[in-house]
Parts: structure tokens; C-alpha cells; sequence
């Protein structure tokens, strides 16, 4: 039986693992959970599961759910780390959102603890660490994304230098097609309306303007050991290939599945070994490929950049992005805003290039303060 705990077991991949996890309940055993504020549907976890711990970020919520419950209640941040330093599990499943999901998966890495990682934000923040980090303490980061779970396996049996290229795919979210113009005037409920995944508010966010397949390109880059002009990103609106690799003699091997993050969450559970079906049966149809359109949607381009740059410039993007992305949620500024907000943040930055830990930490803090200034002075509507 394999030991594992959930960080962000109430959000959309915490759930869908538990889904799997309950179609396998001599497999796996739930040692710890946490939430950010949804007290109600952790404790319904909480007595499905029978997790040791729980951790609640929000302090007061956790209080609340203490007093209901009659196992340890961690909170705060610092919470989740205890939750990734618990003793008696073998792999992590990180899918906090957000940089905050960086500090408890180093935690757990430095624990020997396997990852499997939902945080893109992690590897984005401090890639160069974390890999580091999972080498030092021969630890596993397996991928849950759909796009790298589907590299991961096309890469199975093949050799390093034998990949060309690596090609993720990307359904070109809500607003494909679409002009600046078009999306001048863009509401919350417009960008959240995602034609093909069920996700939070900020990785939908994140798709409509492409900054979530930008992550993943920088993701890449650190899970596979691929050169950034290595990395190719493809617009396929069926959401059938989650992603491709080229070899050098022109094969191109792809992972095809229905798309339900189901799948990619048991590979990563289940890794190294593959089990009984828990997607529907794949119905074969028209596929389409198109280049993203980085003149409407520039994020992708940031992340190149950020990539190229390197040290801390990328820790800067993302940290723009989270407080843009939060902004336009609650109304403050407009869509376009975002890119143009990250655009702004980045070209202030000298990066440090050979930044530590900390450094990563402090330039993350820093850069929130500063996006938050930039756009009470020069984006608030």
C-alpha cells in the first residue's frame, strides 16, 4: 500500500486524486490533507479518508474545524510544511496554488519524500533548487499535468540526446481566435469559461491569457532538461494529444487520451506502473494544430524571456502574474491589463542569476509589493 498526502485537497486536482484514490482503496493510504479556507468539505474528507493531519492555511478556519475534529489541525503556511514533513508517507501531492506551494515541496524533498507535482509555480520560482534539491535526496518529481505527464511517457525508453524537440499542446482557452479588440471589454465570467478543463479560478486565469502554457514551458525546461528554443508550444482545441515529442530521425511519439486530469493524477500515484482504466474509453476525431498568436497573447513570449534571462527573473514574472491575475479577479483592473502589468514588472528587474533559496523568497515578496504599487498608480480602474 503507498502512503501519500494532498496539499490543495479541496481544489480541483486534490479532489480528482481523491476520486482516484477511491477507486483503488487497497492501493493507497491518506496520511495528511490540507485546504486553504473550505473547512466543510475537508472534514467531509477528513472522515472518508482518516488522514493523521490536516492543515487549514486560513488561521481562523482551522480553529473552526479544531474544534470539530480529533486529529491534529495545522494552519498558516508553515502548516503545510508540516503536513509535507510527516513521517509515515512516501509521496507528496502538491496542488496549492501558487508560489506557496514552494517551501513545503522542498520540505518534503529534503524529507526524501516523492513529489508528484500539480505546482507549476515551484518549478517556476526555483527550478534550478528543486532539481537540485531531488537530486541530492534521490527523489522522484513526477509530473501531474496533463502536458508533462504526457512528455514523461512519450520520453519512457528513449535517450536524452536523441529528443529534437519537445512539443506541448495547448487548447488556446476561451479566447481563441480572438484579437486585442476582442478583448478589451472581457468580464471575469468570460475568462473563467474555459472550453475543455474544470480548474480554479487562477490556472483558468492563466489559460485565457496563456501565461499557464509560458509556466509550463519553463516546467518543462527543468523536468526534461531541455533547452527553452527546444520547446514548442502547439494550439490543439480538441485536447486529444497532451503533448509530443520529436526525436532526431523525425518520429514524433504523442500521449492521446480523453481529456479528464484523472488520468494524468493515477500515472503520477501508480508511477512506475500503470492500472485499470478510470477515463473513458478515447473517441478518435478531428485533430487541428495552429501557432499560438503571441501578438494577442504575449504571456507565452514572457516566459520565453523570463526562461532565457534566467535566476530570478523568472520567481519576478510569475510573482507579477499571481498579483495581476488577482487583481483582474476582483475587478481592479482589465484583462489586457495583465500582460501589460507583468511586461512593465519584468523589464524593472536585474535578475540574480545564482539566487539561493532565500534569495527566491525575497525576491517573490519584494516583487508582490512592487506589482501591487504599479497598479494602484497606473492600472486601477
Amino acid at each position: 500500500m503507498k502512503r501519500i498526502a494532498i496539499l490543495g485537497s479541496t481544489g480541483s486536482i486534490g479532489t480528482q486524486a481523491l476520486d482516484v484514490v477511491s477507486n483503488f482503496p487497497d492501493e493507497f493510504q491518506v496520511v495528511g490533507l490540507s485546504a486553504n479556507s473550505n473547512i466543510e468539505l475537508l472534514e467531509e474528507q477528513i472522515k472518508r479518508f482518516k488522514p493523521k493531519a490536516v492543515c487549514v492555511v486560513d488561521q481562523e478556519k482551522a480553529k473552526e474545524l479544531a474544534s470539530r475534529v480529533d486529529i491534529p489541525v495545522f494552519s498558516g503556511h508553515d502548516g503545510l510544511i508540516k503536513i509535507a514533513e510527516l513521517e509515515d508517507y512516501e509521496v507528496l501531492l502538491t496542488s496549492v496554488v501558487g508560489a506557496s506551494g514552494l517551501k513545503p515541496t522542498i520540505h518534503a524533498i529534503r524529507k526524501g519524500k516523492h513529489i508528484a507535482l500539480a505546482n507549476k509555480e515551484t518549478l517556476v520560482t526555483a527550478g534550478s533548487i528543486v532539481m537540485k534539491e531531488a537530486k541530492e535526496h534521490n527523489v522522484q518529481i513526477i509530473p501531474v499535468d496533463s502536458e508533462h505527464s504526457a512528455v514523461q511517457q512519450c520520453l519512457l525508453g528513449e535517450k536524452a540526446d536523441q529528443v529534437e524537440n519537445i512539443i506541448l499542446t495547448c487548447s488556446g482557452g476561451p479566447f481563441r481566435g480572438k484579437t486585442k479588440e476582442d478583448l478589451k471589454d472581457i468580464t471575469v465570467k468570460e475568462a473563467l469559461n474555459h472550453p475543455k478543463w474544470s480548474m480554479g479560478k487562477k490556472i483558468s486565469i492563466d489559460s485565457a491569457t496563456l501565461m499557464n502554457k509560458g509556466l509550463e514551458v519553463i516546467e518543462a525546461h527543468w523536468l526534461f532538461n531541455v533547452a527553452p528554443e527546444k520547446i514548442a508550444v502547439q494550439v490543439h482545441p480538441q485536447a486529444l494529444v497532451h503533448s509530443m515529442v520529436e526525436y532526431k530521425d523525425g518520429t514524433v511519439k504523442a500521449q492521446i487520451a480523453e481529456p479528464d486530469a484523472r488520468l494524468p493524477i493515477q500515472y503520477a500515484l501508480f508511477y512506475p506502473e500503470r492500472t485499470s482504466r478510470v477515463i473513458k474509453k478515447i473517441q478518435f476525431r478531428e485533430m487541428t494544430f495552429e501557432d499560438p498568436d503571441l501578438n494577442t497573447f504575449p504571456c507565452l513570449q514572457y516566459a520565453y524571456d523570463a526562461i532565457k534571462k534566467g535566476g530570478t527573473m523568472p520567481c519576478v514574472m510569475n510573482a507579477a502574474n499571481e498579483i495581476a491575475v488577482d487583481a483582474f479577479l476582483k475587478g481592479q483592473i482589465k484583462f489586457l491589463d495583465i500582460h501589460k502589468i507583468i511586461k512593465k514588472v519584468m523589464e524593472k528587474h536585474n535578475p540574480n542569476l545564482d539566487p539561493n533559496l532565500q534569495d527566491i523568497i525575497d525576491t517573490d515578496i519584494k516583487t508582490r509589493t512592487e506589482t501591487k504599487i504599479l497598479i494602484q498608480n497606473e492600472f486601477s480602474k
